[in-house]
């Protein structure tokens, strides 16, 4: 039994060498032809890399106060957006829960907020021209009507 063992041994040897030495040359030919073509590895260099749509906490962690007050809509939204009331963020600074308030066409749809879905979809962004300026125009106005007030008495 030892002997055939041994006797295959020497038969399968060279079939062994031929397997090397084809693999030998396989290698040799994908590598010459990736240096024949060098205008294909530069063309892929030149494109422009895609960049990676961010998802809520991801635009948010760049705002004051985690963008609580600020408005965010999906990239894909017409004249929706949240303004966001609350967030709960995991350890990560990545993923988490939010919570805010519903505007459609700029107005309030409800009164209180509700959570909002798909926070971790990568498809967010900051809304800017939205943003806080309801905070300043009451304050003007209520200084608009002192100044006429305080005329009338005066005269």
């Amino acid at each position: 039994m030892a002997t055939t063992v041994a006797h295959r041994a020497v038969q399968n040897q060279p079939f062994g060498i031929l397997r090397l030495s084809l693999n030998f040359v396989r290698n040799l030919s994908t590598v010459s032809s990736s240096t024949q073509n060098p205008s294909a590895s530069s063309q892929d260099a030149k494109k422009p890399k895609r960049r990676k749509k961010k998802n809520l906490f991801e635009v948010a962690q760049f705002l004051p106060k985690w963008g609580i007050g600020y408005h965010m809509a999906k990239t894909h939204w017409t004249n929706v957006s949240y303004q966001i009331t609350k967030i709960n963020l995991y350890k990560d600074g990545r993923h988490g829960k939010a919570w805010g308030i519903a505007h459609k066409d700029g107005l309030p749809d409800a009164d209180a907020p509700k959570k909002i879905s798909g926070v971790h979809k990568r498809c967010w962004r900051y809304i800017p021209h939205v943003s806080k300026p309801a905070e300043i125009t009451p304050n003007l106005m209520n200084l608009t009507e002192n100044a006429t007030k305080t005329e009338a008495q005066v005269a």
